[in-house]
Protein backbone atom coordinates (compact mmCIF):
# COMPACT_ATOMS: atom_id res chain seq x y z
CA UNK A 1 0.00 0.00 0.00
CA UNK A 2 2.98 2.32 -0.68
CA UNK A 3 3.65 3.03 3.00
CA UNK A 4 -0.01 3.54 3.92
CA UNK A 5 -1.87 1.46 6.51
CA UNK A 6 -5.16 1.57 4.59
CA UNK A 7 -6.10 1.42 0.95
CA UNK A 8 -8.77 4.08 1.47
CA UNK A 9 -10.17 6.32 4.18
CA UNK A 10 -13.70 7.66 3.81
CA UNK A 11 -14.31 11.05 5.41
CA UNK A 12 -17.93 11.02 6.58
CA UNK A 13 -17.63 7.27 6.26
CA UNK A 14 -20.40 6.13 8.61
CA UNK A 15 -23.27 7.83 6.77
CA UNK A 16 -25.75 6.67 4.13
CA UNK A 17 -23.27 7.24 1.27
CA UNK A 18 -19.95 6.46 2.92
CA UNK A 19 -20.68 3.27 4.82
CA UNK A 20 -22.11 1.27 1.86
CA UNK A 21 -19.16 2.40 -0.27
CA UNK A 22 -16.70 1.38 2.42
CA UNK A 23 -18.39 -2.00 2.75
CA UNK A 24 -18.30 -2.52 -1.01
CA UNK A 25 -14.56 -1.77 -1.14
CA UNK A 26 -13.86 -3.98 1.87
CA UNK A 27 -15.93 -6.80 0.40
CA UNK A 28 -13.63 -6.70 -2.64
CA UNK A 29 -10.47 -6.98 -0.58
CA UNK A 30 -9.54 -3.42 0.35
CA UNK A 31 -8.51 -2.35 3.83
CA UNK A 32 -10.80 0.58 4.62
CA UNK A 33 -10.93 3.21 7.40
CA UNK A 34 -14.11 5.17 8.10
CA UNK A 35 -13.59 8.58 9.68
CA UNK A 36 -16.74 10.19 11.07
CA UNK A 37 -17.50 12.86 13.68
CA UNK A 38 -20.53 10.91 14.93
CA UNK A 39 -19.27 8.89 17.89
CA UNK A 40 -22.57 7.00 18.04
CA UNK A 41 -22.33 5.87 14.41
CA UNK A 42 -18.67 4.91 14.87
CA UNK A 43 -19.57 2.80 17.92
CA UNK A 44 -22.31 1.02 15.98
CA UNK A 45 -20.02 0.23 13.08
CA UNK A 46 -17.20 -0.90 15.36
CA UNK A 47 -19.62 -3.38 16.95
CA UNK A 48 -20.57 -4.65 13.51
CA UNK A 49 -24.01 -3.01 13.66
CA UNK A 50 -25.50 -0.90 10.88
CA UNK A 51 -26.61 2.52 12.18
CA UNK A 52 -29.33 2.67 9.50
CA UNK A 53 -31.19 0.42 7.08
CA UNK A 54 -29.34 -0.70 3.95
CA UNK A 55 -30.25 -3.89 2.14
CA UNK A 56 -27.49 -6.51 2.32
CA UNK A 57 -25.17 -4.38 4.45
CA UNK A 58 -25.67 -6.06 7.84
CA UNK A 59 -24.10 -9.34 6.82
CA UNK A 60 -21.05 -7.70 5.20
CA UNK A 61 -20.42 -5.42 8.18
CA UNK A 62 -20.70 -8.26 10.71
CA UNK A 63 -18.20 -10.25 8.66
CA UNK A 64 -15.64 -7.48 8.04
CA UNK A 65 -15.83 -5.07 11.01
CA UNK A 66 -12.44 -4.97 12.70
CA UNK A 67 -10.91 -7.09 9.94
CA UNK A 68 -10.98 -5.06 6.73
CA UNK A 69 -13.14 -2.14 7.80
CA UNK A 70 -12.40 0.12 10.78
CA UNK A 71 -14.31 3.15 12.11
CA UNK A 72 -12.86 6.04 14.10
CA UNK A 73 -13.50 9.64 15.19
CA UNK A 74 -9.77 10.43 14.96
CA UNK A 75 -8.98 12.56 11.87
CA UNK A 76 -5.35 11.43 12.02
CA UNK A 77 -6.44 8.34 10.08
CA UNK A 78 -6.66 10.54 6.97
CA UNK A 79 -2.84 10.43 6.88
CA UNK A 80 -2.83 6.66 6.78
CA UNK A 81 -4.55 5.86 3.47
CA UNK A 82 -3.53 5.98 -0.16
CA UNK A 83 -6.98 7.20 -1.26
CA UNK A 84 -8.96 9.80 0.69
CA UNK A 85 -12.63 9.83 -0.29
CA UNK A 86 -14.48 12.90 0.99
CA UNK A 87 -18.19 12.38 1.49
CA UNK A 88 -19.24 15.87 2.52
CA UNK A 89 -21.90 17.37 0.27
CA UNK A 90 -22.98 20.95 -0.23
CA UNK A 91 -25.70 21.80 2.32
CA UNK A 92 -28.36 24.47 1.96
CA UNK A 93 -29.03 27.00 4.70
CA UNK A 94 -32.33 27.89 6.38
CA UNK A 95 -33.15 30.16 3.43
CA UNK A 96 -32.53 27.28 0.96
CA UNK A 97 -29.32 28.83 -0.37
CA UNK A 98 -26.37 26.48 -1.14
CA UNK A 99 -23.32 26.78 1.11
CA UNK A 100 -20.44 25.53 -1.08
CA UNK A 101 -17.82 26.97 1.28
CA UNK A 102 -18.68 24.23 3.82
CA UNK A 103 -17.08 21.57 1.60
CA UNK A 104 -14.07 23.75 0.78
CA UNK A 105 -13.56 24.60 4.48
CA UNK A 106 -13.78 20.92 5.41
CA UNK A 107 -11.10 19.96 2.90
CA UNK A 108 -8.94 22.85 4.07
CA UNK A 109 -9.22 21.50 7.63
CA UNK A 110 -8.14 18.09 6.37
CA UNK A 111 -5.05 19.67 4.84
CA UNK A 112 -2.96 19.13 7.98
CA UNK A 113 -3.46 15.36 7.60
CA UNK A 114 -3.04 14.99 3.85
CA UNK A 115 0.20 13.51 2.53
CA UNK A 116 1.98 13.62 -0.85
CA UNK A 117 0.99 11.04 -3.44
CA UNK A 118 -2.50 10.51 -2.04
CA UNK A 119 -5.57 10.43 -4.26
CA UNK A 120 -8.29 12.82 -3.07
CA UNK A 121 -11.76 11.85 -4.32
CA UNK A 122 -14.78 14.11 -3.88
CA UNK A 123 -17.83 11.84 -3.69
CA UNK A 124 -20.92 13.74 -2.56
CA UNK A 125 -22.96 16.22 -4.57
CA UNK A 126 -21.12 19.53 -4.75
CA UNK A 127 -21.96 22.98 -6.04
CA UNK A 128 -20.60 23.56 -9.58
CA UNK A 129 -17.08 24.95 -9.44
CA UNK A 130 -16.25 23.34 -6.07
CA UNK A 131 -13.71 20.91 -7.56
CA UNK A 132 -11.73 23.85 -8.93
CA UNK A 133 -11.85 25.60 -5.55
CA UNK A 134 -10.54 22.49 -3.80
CA UNK A 135 -7.79 22.14 -6.41
CA UNK A 136 -6.75 25.68 -5.47
CA UNK A 137 -6.77 24.80 -1.76
CA UNK A 138 -4.53 21.78 -2.34
CA UNK A 139 -2.23 23.90 -4.51
CA UNK A 140 -1.99 26.53 -1.75
CA UNK A 141 -1.02 23.78 0.68
CA UNK A 142 1.80 22.80 -1.68
CA UNK A 143 0.74 19.17 -1.74
CA UNK A 144 1.38 16.83 -4.68
CA UNK A 145 -2.02 15.12 -4.57
CA UNK A 146 -4.21 13.82 -7.39
CA UNK A 147 -7.81 15.09 -7.26
CA UNK A 148 -10.93 13.55 -8.77
CA UNK A 149 -14.67 14.08 -8.53
CA UNK A 150 -16.56 10.78 -8.73
CA UNK A 151 -20.19 11.41 -7.75
CA UNK A 152 -22.26 8.75 -6.04
CA UNK A 153 -25.28 7.63 -8.07
CA UNK A 154 -26.93 5.07 -5.82
CA UNK A 155 -30.47 4.89 -4.44
CA UNK A 156 -30.48 4.82 -0.65
CA UNK A 157 -31.35 1.35 0.54
CA UNK A 158 -30.01 -0.29 -2.63
CA UNK A 159 -26.46 1.00 -2.51
CA UNK A 160 -24.69 -2.32 -2.02
CA UNK A 161 -26.33 -3.72 -5.14
CA UNK A 162 -26.06 -0.61 -7.32
CA UNK A 163 -22.41 0.14 -6.53
CA UNK A 164 -21.54 -3.04 -8.41
CA UNK A 165 -24.05 -2.54 -11.23
CA UNK A 166 -24.03 1.11 -12.26
CA UNK A 167 -21.34 2.82 -14.35
CA UNK A 168 -19.15 5.20 -12.38
CA UNK A 169 -18.65 8.79 -13.53
CA UNK A 170 -14.98 9.73 -13.08
CA UNK A 171 -13.59 13.21 -13.60
CA UNK A 172 -10.16 14.69 -13.04
CA UNK A 173 -8.14 17.58 -14.41
CA UNK A 174 -5.18 15.29 -15.10
CA UNK A 175 -4.71 11.96 -16.81
CA UNK A 176 -2.97 10.58 -13.74
CA UNK A 177 -5.85 11.57 -11.51
CA UNK A 178 -8.33 9.99 -13.89
CA UNK A 179 -6.31 6.78 -14.15
CA UNK A 180 -5.98 6.43 -10.36
CA UNK A 181 -9.67 7.09 -9.69
CA UNK A 182 -10.68 4.73 -12.49
CA UNK A 183 -8.47 2.00 -11.04
CA UNK A 184 -10.03 2.54 -7.62
CA UNK A 185 -13.62 2.24 -8.82
CA UNK A 186 -12.85 -0.58 -11.22
CA UNK A 187 -12.87 -2.74 -8.10
CA UNK A 188 -16.63 -2.22 -8.06
CA UNK A 189 -17.81 -1.68 -11.62
CA UNK A 190 -16.55 -2.58 -15.07
CA UNK A 191 -17.66 0.64 -16.75
CA UNK A 192 -16.31 4.13 -16.19
CA UNK A 193 -17.76 7.25 -17.83
CA UNK A 194 -15.24 10.06 -18.25
CA UNK A 195 -16.27 13.70 -17.90
CA UNK A 196 -14.50 16.91 -16.99
CA UNK A 197 -14.97 18.04 -13.37
CA UNK A 198 -17.40 20.77 -14.39
CA UNK A 199 -19.39 18.34 -16.55
CA UNK A 200 -19.50 15.80 -13.72
CA UNK A 201 -20.68 18.41 -11.20
CA UNK A 202 -23.59 19.34 -13.43
CA UNK A 203 -24.25 15.70 -14.35
CA UNK A 204 -24.91 14.88 -10.70
CA UNK A 205 -27.25 17.83 -10.27
CA UNK A 206 -29.00 17.07 -13.57
CA UNK A 207 -29.64 13.48 -12.47
CA UNK A 208 -31.39 14.37 -9.23
CA UNK A 209 -33.20 17.36 -10.70
CA UNK A 210 -34.55 15.22 -13.55
CA UNK A 211 -35.97 12.73 -11.04
CA UNK A 212 -37.46 15.54 -8.98
CA UNK A 213 -39.15 17.08 -12.02
CA UNK A 214 -40.54 13.67 -13.08
CA UNK A 215 -42.10 13.25 -9.65
CA UNK A 216 -43.49 16.78 -9.82
CA UNK A 217 -45.09 15.97 -13.18
CA UNK A 218 -46.80 12.95 -11.68
CA UNK A 219 -47.94 14.94 -8.65
CA UNK A 220 -49.33 17.76 -10.80
CA UNK A 221 -51.24 15.26 -12.94
CA UNK A 222 -52.51 13.64 -9.75
CA UNK A 223 -53.86 16.99 -8.54
CA UNK A 224 -55.53 17.67 -11.87
CA UNK A 225 -57.27 14.28 -11.86
CA UNK A 226 -58.40 14.70 -8.26
CA UNK A 227 -59.78 18.18 -8.96
CA UNK A 228 -61.98 16.64 -11.63
CA UNK A 229 -63.13 13.80 -9.39
CA UNK A 230 -61.05 11.19 -11.23
CA UNK A 231 -58.42 8.77 -9.96
CA UNK A 232 -54.87 9.39 -11.16
CA UNK A 233 -53.62 5.87 -10.46
CA UNK A 234 -56.39 4.33 -12.57
CA UNK A 235 -55.49 6.67 -15.43
CA UNK A 236 -51.75 6.07 -14.99
CA UNK A 237 -52.15 2.31 -15.15
CA UNK A 238 -54.32 2.61 -18.23
CA UNK A 239 -51.83 4.89 -19.96
CA UNK A 240 -48.78 2.75 -19.18
CA UNK A 241 -50.21 -0.71 -19.86
CA UNK A 242 -48.23 -2.21 -22.77
CA UNK A 243 -47.29 1.31 -23.84
CA UNK A 244 -43.51 1.76 -23.45
CA UNK A 245 -43.48 5.52 -24.00
CA UNK A 246 -45.44 5.97 -20.76
CA UNK A 247 -43.79 3.17 -18.79
CA UNK A 248 -41.75 5.62 -16.72
CA UNK A 249 -44.71 7.74 -15.59
CA UNK A 250 -44.45 7.54 -11.78
CA UNK A 251 -47.20 7.12 -9.27
CA UNK A 252 -48.00 10.18 -7.20
CA UNK A 253 -46.27 10.56 -3.85
CA UNK A 254 -44.06 12.66 -1.62
CA UNK A 255 -40.80 13.57 -3.40
CA UNK A 256 -38.40 14.25 -0.56
CA UNK A 257 -35.24 13.02 1.08
CA UNK A 258 -31.79 14.55 1.47
CA UNK A 259 -30.93 15.08 -2.23
CA UNK A 260 -33.70 15.81 -4.72
CA UNK A 261 -34.97 19.14 -3.40
CA UNK A 262 -31.49 20.27 -2.32
CA UNK A 263 -29.92 19.54 -5.69
CA UNK A 264 -32.73 21.28 -7.56
CA UNK A 265 -32.15 24.33 -5.37
CA UNK A 266 -28.41 24.16 -6.09
CA UNK A 267 -28.97 24.02 -9.83
CA UNK A 268 -31.35 26.98 -9.64
CA UNK A 269 -28.84 29.01 -7.62
CA UNK A 270 -26.04 28.14 -10.04
CA UNK A 271 -28.15 29.46 -12.91
CA UNK A 272 -28.84 32.75 -11.10
CA UNK A 273 -32.26 31.49 -9.99
CA UNK A 274 -33.37 31.33 -13.61
CA UNK A 275 -34.78 27.82 -13.50
CA UNK A 276 -38.52 28.10 -14.00
CA UNK A 277 -39.09 24.37 -14.46
CA UNK A 278 -37.16 23.46 -11.30
CA UNK A 279 -38.87 26.12 -9.24
CA UNK A 280 -42.27 24.95 -10.48
CA UNK A 281 -41.34 21.38 -9.49
CA UNK A 282 -40.49 22.60 -5.99
CA UNK A 283 -43.86 24.34 -5.71
CA UNK A 284 -45.70 21.20 -6.82
CA UNK A 285 -43.83 18.67 -4.67
CA UNK A 286 -43.64 20.81 -1.55
CA UNK A 287 -47.29 21.77 -2.01
CA UNK A 288 -48.63 18.21 -2.08
CA UNK A 289 -49.23 17.99 1.70
CA UNK A 290 -51.28 21.19 1.54
CA UNK A 291 -53.27 19.86 -1.41
CA UNK A 292 -54.10 16.64 0.45
CA UNK A 293 -55.27 18.50 3.55
CA UNK A 294 -57.30 20.93 1.44
CA UNK A 295 -59.05 18.07 -0.37
CA UNK A 296 -59.82 16.32 2.90
CA UNK A 297 -61.25 19.52 4.36
CA UNK A 298 -63.84 19.60 1.57
CA UNK A 299 -65.15 16.15 2.54
CA UNK A 300 -64.67 16.10 6.31
CA UNK A 301 -64.94 18.32 9.35
CA UNK A 302 -61.26 17.88 10.14
CA UNK A 303 -61.52 19.57 13.52
CA UNK A 304 -63.59 16.70 14.83
CA UNK A 305 -61.42 13.91 13.37
CA UNK A 306 -58.53 11.91 14.78
CA UNK A 307 -56.14 11.31 11.89
CA UNK A 308 -53.45 8.65 11.78
CA UNK A 309 -50.39 9.11 9.56
CA UNK A 310 -48.85 5.82 8.46
CA UNK A 311 -45.12 6.10 7.78
CA UNK A 312 -42.83 9.04 8.56
CA UNK A 313 -39.71 8.11 6.57
CA UNK A 314 -39.04 10.02 3.37
CA UNK A 315 -39.63 6.88 1.28
CA UNK A 316 -40.82 3.31 1.62
CA UNK A 317 -38.72 0.65 3.36
CA UNK A 318 -36.43 3.29 4.87
CA UNK A 319 -35.68 4.59 8.35
CA UNK A 320 -34.45 7.97 7.05
CA UNK A 321 -36.58 10.97 8.01
CA UNK A 322 -34.42 13.66 6.39
CA UNK A 323 -36.63 16.22 4.60
CA UNK A 324 -39.58 13.84 4.87
CA UNK A 325 -42.79 15.50 3.73
CA UNK A 326 -44.70 13.26 6.16
CA UNK A 327 -43.59 15.69 8.84
CA UNK A 328 -44.87 18.65 6.85
CA UNK A 329 -48.20 16.81 6.51
CA UNK A 330 -48.19 16.30 10.28
CA UNK A 331 -47.57 20.01 10.92
CA UNK A 332 -50.36 21.08 8.60
CA UNK A 333 -52.83 18.61 10.11
CA UNK A 334 -52.02 19.64 13.67
CA UNK A 335 -53.63 23.00 12.91
CA UNK A 336 -56.66 21.51 11.16
CA UNK A 337 -57.49 18.14 12.72
CA UNK A 338 -58.73 17.21 16.18
CA UNK A 339 -55.77 14.94 16.89
CA UNK A 340 -52.90 13.55 14.84
CA UNK A 341 -51.23 10.18 15.48
CA UNK A 342 -48.07 8.95 13.75
CA UNK A 343 -46.46 5.55 13.33
CA UNK A 344 -43.56 3.98 11.44
CA UNK A 345 -42.16 0.44 11.70
CA UNK A 346 -38.55 1.44 11.03
CA UNK A 347 -37.86 4.83 12.64
CA UNK A 348 -36.31 5.05 16.09
CA UNK A 349 -35.84 8.12 18.24
CA UNK A 350 -39.10 9.92 17.45
CA UNK A 351 -40.99 10.08 20.77
CA UNK A 352 -44.30 10.86 19.05
CA UNK A 353 -44.45 7.56 17.18
CA UNK A 354 -47.05 5.05 18.33
CA UNK A 355 -47.51 1.35 17.58
CA UNK A 356 -49.44 0.69 14.38
CA UNK A 357 -52.22 -1.13 16.23
CA UNK A 358 -52.80 1.87 18.48
CA UNK A 359 -53.00 4.27 15.54
CA UNK A 360 -55.43 1.99 13.69
CA UNK A 361 -57.63 1.64 16.75
CA UNK A 362 -57.86 5.33 17.61
CA UNK A 363 -58.01 7.01 14.18
CA UNK A 364 -61.11 8.16 12.29
CA UNK A 365 -59.08 8.57 9.08
CA UNK A 366 -55.76 7.10 7.96
CA UNK A 367 -53.22 8.57 5.52
CA UNK A 368 -50.34 6.56 4.05
CA UNK A 369 -47.46 9.05 4.01
CA UNK A 370 -44.61 6.55 3.42
CA UNK A 371 -45.37 3.56 1.18
CA UNK A 372 -43.96 0.82 3.42
CA UNK A 373 -45.02 -2.56 2.08
CA UNK A 374 -46.54 -3.51 5.44
CA UNK A 375 -49.37 -1.08 4.76
CA UNK A 376 -50.53 -3.10 1.75
CA UNK A 377 -51.91 -5.80 4.03
CA UNK A 378 -53.72 -3.67 6.62
CA UNK A 379 -57.29 -4.80 7.19
CA UNK A 380 -59.40 -2.00 8.65
CA UNK A 381 -62.80 -0.41 8.28
CA UNK A 382 -61.31 3.04 8.86
CA UNK A 383 -61.24 5.20 5.71
CA UNK A 384 -57.74 5.40 4.24
CA UNK A 385 -56.05 7.90 1.94
CA UNK A 386 -53.49 6.24 -0.35
CA UNK A 387 -52.25 8.75 -2.92
CA UNK A 388 -49.28 6.45 -3.69
CA UNK A 389 -51.44 3.76 -5.27
CA UNK A 390 -49.86 1.30 -2.84
CA UNK A 391 -53.10 -0.58 -2.22
CA UNK A 392 -54.45 -0.17 -5.74
CA UNK A 393 -56.42 2.52 -7.55
CA UNK A 394 -58.62 5.01 -5.69
CA UNK A 395 -56.72 7.53 -3.58
CA UNK A 396 -59.40 7.92 -0.94
CA UNK A 397 -59.44 11.70 -1.32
Amino acid sequence: MDGFSYDAVLVGGCGHVGLPLGLAFAKNGMRVALYDISADAVEHVSRGEMPFMEEGADRILKELAGKRIFATTNPQVVSEAGSVIVIIGTPVDEHQNPEPHKVVDAVRELGRYLRPNQLLVLRSTIYPGTTALIEAVIDDLGLDIDIAFCPERIAEGRAIQELFELPQIVSSRTQKGFDRASELFSLLTAKVVRLTPEEAELAKLFTNTWRYIKFATANQLFMIAENFGLDYETIRRGVSEDYPRAADLPSAGFAAGPCLLKDTLQLAAFNNNEFILGQAAINVNEGLPYFIVSKLARKHKLGSLKIGILGMAFKGESDDTRSSLAYKLKRVLRYRAGEVFTTDPYIEGDPDLLPLEEVLENSDLLIIASPHQIYREIVTATPMVDFWGLRGPKSGL
